[in-house]
């Protein structure tokens, strides 16, 4: 017989972590404003082996418009300004010896419209995966009753597994009207 409070810890713990990789994902889409976090996603070649830029370099943000990136090793500034180049971040480097800086230019409406978009595209993966895990549940919750479990108890079951995914879905909603509003203010 499943234990059906363990069952829905188990949807909790899916639901949360697709709400988590959402605002990661959302972190990373540059909105106009200088942010470290577009960063994130970016290897640097260092003797040998792909590590993270913070791992090679100080990131920090001077002001709204500029990140400013200042390695820690002189030889690394063509391995990481090749790198940002080469990534989606779509900013060009500019170096001048000691600190390698990224300008975030204002956005453009078209712009605007086209990181919403792709924000928009993030937000259905993250209603996805949170619709998956209540359905996967669900279905181990139906097999329960063939299993022995009261009907009773897995209606409850369902009724919680509900509020739950209601839950998480507003959760990826706040953060999703959050970020266009993010993206959308001049």
């Amino acid at each position: 017989m499943i234990d059906v409070k363990e069952t829905l810890a188990f949807a909790e713990e899916k639901m949360e972590e697709a709400v988590m990789y959402l605002d990661d994902s959302l972190a990373r889409i540059r909105a106009g404003k200088a942010n470290v976090k577009i960063l994130d996603g970016i290897r640097v070649d260092s003797y040998g082996s792909l590590v993270p830029l913070n791992n090679v370099a100080a990131i920090n943000t001077p002001d709204a418009r500029t990140i400013a990136i200042k390695p820690w090793d002189k030889s690394m500034f063509k391995v990481i300004e090749k790198a940002i180049i080469d990534s989606e971040v779509g900013i060009m480097p500019d170096n001048n010896g000691e600190i390698i800086r990224l300008s975030i230019p204002p956005l453009t409406e078209e712009r605007r419209k086209q990181l919403v978009k792709q924000c928009g595209k993030e937000e259905e993966q993250a209603k996805i995966s949170v619709r998956n895990a209540r359905r996967d549940i669900l279905e181990k919750l139906k097999k329960g009753i063939k299993d022995g479990l009261a009907e009773d108890a897995e209606k409850d079951a369902e009724d919680k597994l509900q509020k739950m995914h209601d839950k998480y879905i507003k959760q990826i909603e706040t953060l999703m009207a959050a970020k266009e509003k993010e993206i959308m203010t001049v």
